[in-house]
């Protein structure tokens, strides 16, 4: 399909720089897939919208502080570095992504501090290969949970670009860009639906009836990045790695054949469901890495209902939930969110989609 298809405009101002308080106040807006019919609610509402029975799914994977400030030192000269880590390679290497990338050479060495000025100890790493876009492979003095360590003391949040570029992480971002049920590390970005769940919001579900069911995708990079080719059939989709364990597997089986509804919440959990489910819709376990790329066409195999957050026009994520409920759909369903000042992105509100009838456009 083209790519301009899934263009849209949005004002600047749409863009939510921080997230509301509390988290569950955020808006949500339900799109009926079938219909096209739009409902304005608020997260508080999720339990009414959902029905005893349903099981909601969560990626419980967590953010690590992923980006690393420093000084790259050369004879006398030094340059300011700012590394965004992007995949772990082994237990002392990890890809990066790097600005400015044109002040690094193989072999040069970078001294990452908390401040960022190369003061105090620092966490030393070598450039060991140079790719393209800012690309760099990094060899770290230090290995394993050492390593690990290191980095969540001198590391901070590697908010989205579409944030970085506007202001500066803050302290309140360690908690703010981070779900309250993460646990397993390895995301280099959070999985941002599961940003508006709070204690109060999870026990209300408890009520409801309504199920948790955990599985894990290690978000990267790429989550972010438009398609910048013309065509969809020409994009090379980004890599990710997840795990369903089969307890799992067999309790959200057991929902669908009670006739609950599955819910993925986040476009991560859906591509992770989607990947492991086969083609008479029986969920497996799976471990292992993810390259799905849904764009309308697709038939979709599990998930019966999708909670996400708004996405960047010519995403991959804007494609995805097109192909769920349908591109004229969530073209209007953005539209009516731009026109009533719903907050787009990563800190901003969310949408509970239903699936088109035929799951196409």
């Amino acid at each position: 399909m083209r790519t301009d298809l899934f263009d849209f405009e949005l004002p600047e101002e749409r863009i939510a720089l921080r997230p509301v308080s509390p988290r569950d106040s955020a808006r949500l807006l339900a799109v009926d897939g079938a219909t096209g019919a739009l409902r304005d609610c608020t997260v508080t509402d999720l339990p009414d919208l959902l029905a005893p029975g349903d099981a909601l799914v969560f990626n419980d994977t967590r953010v690590i502080p992923a980006e690393l400030k420093g000084v790259r030192r050369r004879d006398s000269a030094e340059a300011a570095i700012t590394a965004n880590l992007t995949e772990k390679l082994d237990s002392r290497r990890w890809q990066a992504l790097v600005r400015p990338a044109k002040r690094l050479q193989p072999g040069d060495r970078i001294a990452f501090t908390k401040d960022g000025a190369g003061e105090g100890e620092a966490l030393l790493a070598t450039v060991e290969e140079k790719g393209e876009g800012g690309a760099v492979t990094l060899a770290f003095e230090i290995e394993g949970k050492e390593l690990a360590h290191a980095i969540a003391a001198t590391g901070q949040p590697p908010l989205p670009p579409y944030i970085a570029s506007r202001r500066p992480a803050t302290i309140a971002d360690l908690g703010d860009y981070q779900t309250i049920y993460a646990a397993k590390e390895g995301a280099v970005a959070a999985p941002t639906a599961g940003l508006h769940f709070t204690e109060t919001l999870m026990q209300a579900l408890d009520g409801r009836g309504v199920a948790r069911h955990w599985l894990t995708l290690h978000v990267g990079p790429g989550t972010f990045l438009p398609v910048k080719v013309e065509d969809t059939k020409d994009h090379v989709m980004h890599s990710e790695t997840g795990i369903i364990d089969r307890a799992t597997a067999d309790a959200l089986n057991e929902v669908k054949a009670r006739g609950g509804k599955v819910v993925a919440v986040g476009t991560t959990a859906m591509r992770l469901l989607e990947s492991a489910a086969d083609d008479e819709g029986v969920l497996h376990p799976f471990n292992g890495a993810t390259d799905i790329f849904i764009t309308p066409g697709y038939r979709f195999r599990y998930v019966d209902r999708l909670m996400t957050n708004f996405h960047l026009p010519r995403s991959t994520l804007f494609m995805l939930v097109s192909a769920f409920s349908g591109l004229e759909v969530m073209k209007e369903a953005y539209a009516h969110a731009i026109e009533q000042g719903y907050r787009f992105y990563s800190y901003g509100d969310a949408c509970l989609l239903s699936p088109a009838g035929t799951n196409q456009t």
